[in-house]
């Protein structure tokens, strides 16, 4: 016996109104749509199944300009460690929430010019320090400390130190810098 040929479905008016009529691709239904375009008989997808897509994972270049964002946040990170204030502390001198400060660090929130401006208050800097680009900050705060003629005689000889002479040497520096800070609090 020779197979039925079924023409391919097409719109049916019926009373006035135009109704498709499918087939399901699962159990070959022949079935007006329907309004979840879900089968009747075989309750599967009704709609033609897209391709199967790949995700293309972006990687940014090493040494790619980074987004505004991106900047603003590894600058409130590095100026916070640098300042050595956790969240919370800093968080607490911008009147604002700890996770606020977390956002902002991570990159998920983007301060307004309001809050660009207590920021940079808080970590005791002009508003510019937080929008430039690392290299840029690190070499301007190099340039600061370095106007300091002690500081600036040390860093001929530190350039000459192993890295465990330079871990003693910073250690050594640490506990004078917080001998200090308890002397004048």
């Amino acid at each position: 016996m020779a197979p039925i040929a079924v023409p391919t479905p097409q719109p049916q008016v019926v009373a006035g109104t135009e109704r498709e009529v499918l087939r399901c691709e699962h159990c070959k239904l022949v079935q007006f749509r329907t309004g979840n375009d879900i089968c009747r008989k075989c309750k599967k997808s009704l709609l033609p199944e897209l391709p199967k897509v790949q995700p293309i994972a972006i990687v940014a270049e090493p040494d790619a300009p980074h987004a505004e964002g991106i900047q603003v946040a590894s600058a409130v990170r590095d100026l916070r460690h640098v300042r050595n204030l956790s969240q919370r502390q800093l968080a607490t001198r911008m009147n604002v929430p700890r996770t606020y400060i977390s956002k902002i660090e991570n990159g998920k929130a983007m301060p307004t010019l309001s809050s660009l401006d207590r920021l940079a208050r808080a970590l005791q800097v002009d508003i510019s320090a937080l929008l430039r680009d690392a290299p840029t900050r690190h070499k301007d705060e190099t340039a600061v400390l370095m106007t300091d003629p002690f500081l600036a005689e040390i860093a001929k000889f530190t350039s000459h130190l192993t890295s465990t002479q330079k871990s003693i040497f910073l250690n050594h520096v640490r506990e004078l810098a917080q001998g200090r800070a308890r002397k004048l609090a």
